[in-house]
């Protein structure tokens, strides 16, 4: 946004004489030089306001799936033959993103998401935990009142002077009740009600501490790889992407699939919990790495593609089945984006 730049002043120093041969132009993995400052004016005044000019990088295409980082790897992976990943190896350490931030001030101003952008792959994994183990508590306390009666809870309102105990009831007497069903579960209700925000909020909804922990689990092994590889921005994007599109899976199985019954199973049944996206994140690790071997249940070895295949086909049966407690068709949305990432980055798509 803004008003066209202008080129800054020439420097008062004379520029030093060109070489009479030069030497001929060759291939240099150094970057290219900083374009010249830009000049923008200030908010409120009439002063220009010099803003350091970015460094062209690597972008990748319209409406591609891959971010900046990512897409400076897909060159190296486009006609690789072998299964394995021989785009990029793993980047030890903070990965920081590719994504490159606006330049403008004012969409700094305006949306200050965009520092995520920046931020590590360490702490993009520990954000995504954060948020699920965050909305993991908001159903202890408010969809559960006995919480306040669990002896832990109970010493720690000793400690703080009973304000815990407070706090709680007052939650407890001006929330509605019915709070996290409403804005942290995916249903048909929750979708023709308007709500759709619920379709990403779902994902990062567990009220069971066993399926919390299995999906934390994957996201932190399974994650901090995709992160270190691509960029944590990749990761968050393949994320929200894997949730969605398993939100949507599980909307239409309950529309065309589901029996119209109200009992477990049937067409208005809720669903949550961080599985589609974490299904999308481990699909596509296994993916780029068939070959490598994975532990079950974090002590038993078994082949990557043996496990993809395997966790495919139980969601397969479970979408033919029904009435599973595990929703199949919110796996396979994650599995779909996972298989669409795995064929961008081999450039297939």
């Amino acid at each position: 946004g803004g008003p066209a730049g202008e080129k800054a002043p020439p420097s008062p120093s004379p520029l030093p004489p060109r070489a009479a041969s030069p030497p001929p132009c060759r291939p240099t993995a150094h970057p290219p030089l900083p374009l010249p400052r830009l000049l923008l004016p200030a908010r409120g005044t009439g002063l220009p306001l010099p803003l350091p000019a970015r460094t062209p990088g690597p972008r990748s295409p319209p409406g591609s799936l891959l971010p900046t980082s990512a897409a400076a790897v897909v060159p190296a992976a486009r006609g690789a033959g072998s299964p394995g990943l021989e785009i990029s190896a793993p980047q030890r350490g903070r990965t920081t993103s590719g994504w490159p931030l606006p330049s403008s001030a004012l969409l700094h101003a305006a949306a200050p998401w965009a520092l995520w952008t920046s931020a590590t792959a360490d702490d993009m994994v520990g954000a995504l935990m954060g948020a699920n183990l965050s909305v993991f508590m908001l159903w202890r306390v408010l969809a559960h009142p006995r919480f306040i009666t669990d002896p832990h809870m109970v010493w720690l309102d000793m400690y703080l002077g009973g304000r815990l105990h407070t706090l709680l009831m007052s939650a407890w007497n001006n929330v509605d009740p019915m709070f996290m069903r409403k804005h942290f579960m995916t249903s048909l209700d929750n979708f023709t009600s308007g709500r759709l925000h619920t379709m990403l909020t779902s994902s990062f909804s567990h009220m069971d501490l066993k399926h919390l922990f299995n999906n934390m689990v994957g996201l932190y092994f399974f994650g901090s790889s995709i992160a270190r590889t691509f960029g944590p921005g990749f990761l968050f994007q393949l994320y929200v992407t894997g949730a969605l599109t398993g939100s949507v899976f599980y909307l239409a199985e309950k529309i065309f699939l589901a029996p119209r019954k109200e009992v477990f199973g049937g067409w208005k049944t809720p669903c949550l919990g961080a599985s589609a996206a974490v299904n999308a994140i481990i699909l596509l690790e296994i993916f780029l790495h068939p070959t490598k071997l994975l532990y079950l249940h974090l002590f038993i070895p078994v082949p990557a593609a043996l496990m993809g295949v395997g966790l495919i086909g139980a969601d397969l049966w479970r979408v033919k089945k029904g009435e599973s407690r595990v929703s199949g068709s919110s796996h396979l949305g994650g599995a779909l984006v996972a298989a669409a990432a795995f064929a961008e980055i081999k450039g297939w798509i």
